[in-house]
């Protein structure tokens, strides 16, 4: 006679079983370096490690059962991204070394080509876009939200942080430079950068119609040109625009000055895909605690934050994140 002896269950090392499992392979390994600061597409990251797409989907299963990858959906795809370790999760504290040995990671060289590729296709569409819609720019997008609707919350975060006179500021993406009068009467001196030649030109246009002498208008790319610092870096409704939004926060932060701020204006996440087509939206907004995330990678501290419930359905971000300065008073370059 034979007796059946119970299975034993052992579901906390089960977790941590998979979480080995999972950083068990050096592929997945490098998907996480790669996830570090973006998000990719399933077919994105079979071209990117040039594999097959039923390939990179086992490997992106293996890392979502160990919890080391988040799913978020933008319309009809589904794009993936590191997920940080949880303050009460078995193998929190393996979960967050292995994440940081893998920063210490670097790509291969062909990988990180790859990846390049990607983004400048993400770009060279956003990119086309304005250069075709830079006259109907402003309709297209207050079928989302115009500045009316989110003006006086930024200048509520702009006016609580008493910046001295001599201040100056940064506008990355000003779009048709309807900002750019306020930012003028409270700074000293103000830059507006833009890589879009037709949406400078609107730009210009307003300046002169406002006759706004302080403001300097300059043509290129902030992300990756060499562009003065500032007190105070502004980036209104921009970021959803961008190839690698994470990669751009860190380089905006390089951007502000020691004790100055980063405001920035966005999107709260949301499922409206055809926004996609009609304003040439590359993400559909953003979580509140990917900004967050971003920001902390960069160096940043958060400030405050307002949120605004649109009728449309559609919710504004907008946030402040603090450069830390040696001492209390604002470095001027």
């Amino acid at each position: 006679m034979s007796l059946r002896v119970p299975q034993l269950r052992f579901e906390a090392s089960d977790q941590l079983a998979a979480l080995c499992k999972a950083a068990g392979d050096p592929l997945r390994l490098n998907v996480l370096r790669a996830l570090a600061s973006d998000s990719f597409g399933v077919l994105e990251l079979a071209q990117i490690f040039a594999i097959g797409q039923s390939g990179m989907s086992h490997h992106l299963k293996v890392l979502a059962q160990a919890g080391l990858v988040a799913t978020r959906r933008e319309g009809n795809a589904i794009f993936y991204r590191r997920a940080l370790p949880q303050a009460e999760s078995i193998g929190r504290g393996l979960h967050a070394a292995l994440l940081e040995e893998v920063d210490r990671l670097e790509l291969p060289s062909e990988v990180t080509v790859r990846i390049e590729t990607v983004h400048a296709r993400r770009s060279a569409a956003s990119e086309d876009f304005f250069a075709r819609m830079a006259t109907s720019f402003q309709a297209r997008q207050d079928l989302i939200a115009g500045l009316p609707q989110y003006r006086d919350s930024v200048l509520a975060l702009l006016e609580a942080l008493q910046l001295p006179a001599e201040a100056t500021a940064l506008e990355v993406g000003p779009g048709d430079g309807g900002f750019l009068p306020e930012l003028a009467a409270r700074f000293r001196q103000v830059l507006a950068v833009d890589n879009s030649p037709a949406m400078l030109e609107l730009t210009r246009a307003r300046c002169q119609q406002e006759g706004l002498g302080n403001v300097e208008l300059r043509l290129a790319d902030a992300l990756n040109d060499a562009c003065p610092s500032a007190d105070c870096v502004v980036v209104n409704m921009v970021l959803h625009h961008l190839a690698a939004p994470g990669e751009a926060l860190r380089q905006l932060a390089r951007l502000v000055n020691a004790g100055g701020s980063l405001l920035i204006t966005e999107l709260c996440s949301h499922n409206q895909s055809w926004a996609r087509e009609a304003c040439g939206d590359l993400w559909l907004g953003f979580e509140q605690d990917d900004l967050a995330r971003w920001a902390d990678a960069a160096g940043l501290t958060p400030g405050e934050s307002l949120y605004i419930g649109l009728k449309n359905g559609f919710q504004i971000q907008v946030r402040q994140f603090a450069k830390p300065a040696d001492d209390d008073r604002l470095t001027h370059r």
